[in-house]
């Protein structure tokens, strides 16, 4: 499960750290759309790292007291490549 801590790189690890995130914060899907201003499809579709407008992923961001930090992206740890795609003992 993703934190917010986590180094983010793909759009469906956004997805879950933003709804680990909003359970966190025990709101509902329709609580979070209803406060900004959007549908719930909306945040369905960010939660599974989908397409949506910039404008959406930071209103839904701004509800849940949120902000994005941009950092220039280096090489993944071994570390963090073993906890995305396991080992090779995962494999035998």
């Amino acid at each position: 499960m993703s934190s917010m801590k986590d180094t983010l790189r793909l759009p469906s690890d956004l997805g879950r750290a933003i709804k680990a995130a909003r359970l966190a914060a025990n709101l509902s899907v329709s609580e979070v759309a209803a406060k900004a201003g959007r549908v719930r499809d909306v945040i369905y579709r960010i939660e599974a790292g989908k397409d949506t407008s910039v404008a959406s992923l930071f209103a839904v961001l701004s509800v849940l007291r949120l902000q994005l930090r941009l950092e220039k992206q280096g090489m993944p740890t071994l570390e963090q490549v073993q906890a995305r795609f396991g080992t090779l003992e995962d494999d035998e």
